[in-house]
């Protein structure tokens, strides 16, 4: 919960990012609908959760990965990172259609991974771009630490 609360305006910036990318994909792509503006903020936000999930599991499973220390751990790693990737799309489909019904529809697996790379990506740029230098080291590359004083 702490992680959420320190976090908060990066995830509402997301969300923003991620309506305003959806409508642009409504608007330029006929395979998506959404019938309101509405539906596609809680379409933004359903996405920004499952987006979430996704990344997190990602995140264990490459860790696993490294892990590893046989060969069949690593193919299993592997393997169940791909299905997880792959299924998470059908994941996304899925859900849209559950809560949303016909008056949102996110296309086909490749229109909903198009979107999903398209949506990290605007993501992550805009958060690169709003993000002050001195508070996300890691967004820059390293600079070399300054030589301790001479005595």
């Amino acid at each position: 919960m702490e992680r959420l609360h320190t976090d908060l305006p990066g995830h509402i910036v997301d969300v923003f990012v991620y309506t305003v990318v959806l409508n642009l994909a409504i608007q330029y792509v006929p395979q998506l609908i959404s019938e309101t503006f509405t539906l596609s903020l809680f379409t933004a936000i359903l996405l920004k959760f499952v987006l979430e999930l996704i990344v997190s599991a990602k995140t264990r499973l490459k860790r696993n990965f490294r892990a590893a220390s046989s060969r069949a751990g690593r193919v299993g790693a592997a393997v169940t990172l791909w299905l997880v990737l792959v299924g998470s799309k059908f994941l996304v489909i899925e859900l849209t259609h559950l809560l949303f019904g016909d008056r949102v529809h996110l296309g086909g697996f490749w229109s909903v991974n198009g979107l999903i790379v398209v949506l990290m990506l605007a993501r992550g740029g805009v958060r690169l771009l709003i993000t002050p230098p001195e508070l996300s080291p890691e967004l820059r590359s390293p600079q070399p630490s300054p030589a301790p004083p001479a005595d």
